[in-house]
């Protein structure tokens, strides 16, 4: 049975379900509560594929964020079979948070990128675990082919589907400065391909980018909201060893946000975020041996905790802007 997504209560305005549950936002836990009608955790899949923006298909080097072993286990540990990595974390993570249903969350690299066929084992071995409710595929923009998609739409008949997409800013000058490979131009038309299969999207944003405004970090959510996209996944702009950002540092060429500014970009962002997107994530982190800054995204409860309060201070919330 299909829920409401708003509540209308007496003598007042229809508000969400989860601010009527004393919520300042629509967290992912809420929302795959309401879904599965139980308490549901992501656990990540390294499926060994790799990024067309490091193999010269796009572009060479990657982000310049980005450090593969930093994102991926396989990288630093032998990679296992993807029932046995879904196997170990739900080992450690169902008993940790009492949870016994899991989304299979295809996570490092390009999860779009290789022959179809591979594509298909690859994510149909995932939901044949007995514990997997749902798919979340992350990958780029302009890296989901007619194929792949009506491969997702297939499989979005079983369980739920959904597509991640590193988006991290709609500003072409931003993308180019990252050595992203692609424009904004290419999120547009994934969304618009996707959503014709109605496949569910979410949207990965990094905050505190070189040289971007406090206004264009706002352009970017008001125009995810203008999307109505799903989700939204946020990233503190963090540097990890080996990568370009990380020499960038170190030369005094870029500075990593502070953690008081960032609570405050968060607030405001999801303050123009609608409320019935889900958000997946406040900010980022990585392995600590990894990490060159900042440190304090090492400690998620007080990011969540300080975006709160800021919430709190402002009697404010999720949308209120939108």
């Amino acid at each position: 049975m299909d829920l409401p997504s708003t509540i209308l209560l007496p003598h007042g305005p229809r508000i969400p379900p989860w601010r009527a549950e004393g919520l300042l936002l629509h967290s992912r836990k809420f929302a795959n509560a309401r879904q599965f009608g139980c308490r549901v955790w992501k656990v990540s899949v390294d499926a060994g594929l790799g990024c067309p923006n490091r193999d010269g298909t796009v572009g060479t080097g990657g982000c310049v964020f980005c450090d593969p072993a930093s994102f991926s286990p396989a990288l630093r540990i032998p990679r296992q079979p993807i029932l046995g990595q879904i196997d170990d974390q739900i080992a450690r993570l169902g008993p940790r948070y009492g949870v016994d249903r899991f989304v299979a969350y295809f996570q490092p690299a390009t999860n779009t990128y290789g022959p179809v066929d591979r594509l298909a084992e690859l994510y149909n071995e995932a939901l044949s675990h007995p514990s997997v409710v749902a798919l979340a595929i992350g990958t780029r923009p302009d890296c989901v082919s007619e194929e792949v998609l009506d491969l997702l739409a297939g499989l979005s008949r079983r369980l739920p589907v959904s597509l991640e997409f590193g988006l991290q800013t709609i500003h072409d000058r931003t993308l180019d400065w990252i050595n992203r490979g692609h424009h904004y131009d290419a999120f547009l038309d994934a969304v618009a391909r996707s959503r014709q299969r109605g496949l569910a999207i979410g949207a990965h944003v990094i905050l505190g980018l070189p040289g971007e405004s406090h206004e264009q970090m706002m352009a970017t959510a008001a125009e995810l909201t203008r999307l109505r996209i799903e989700s939204v996944k946020l990233h503190n702009l963090c540097a990890v060893r080996n990568t370009l950002l990380a020499q960038m540092v170190a030369r005094g060429e870029v500075q990593l946000p502070q953690f008081e500014e960032y609570v405050t970009w968060v607030v405001d962002f999801l303050e123009l975020t609608a409320p019935d997107c889900i958000i997946d994530r406040l900010h980022g982190d990585a392995p600590p041996e990894y990490l060159i800054g900042p440190d304090w995204c090492l400690n998620k409860s007080a990011v969540r905790a300080a975006v709160e309060a800021e919430f709190r201070r402002r009697g404010s919330w999720q949308g209120k802007r939108a």
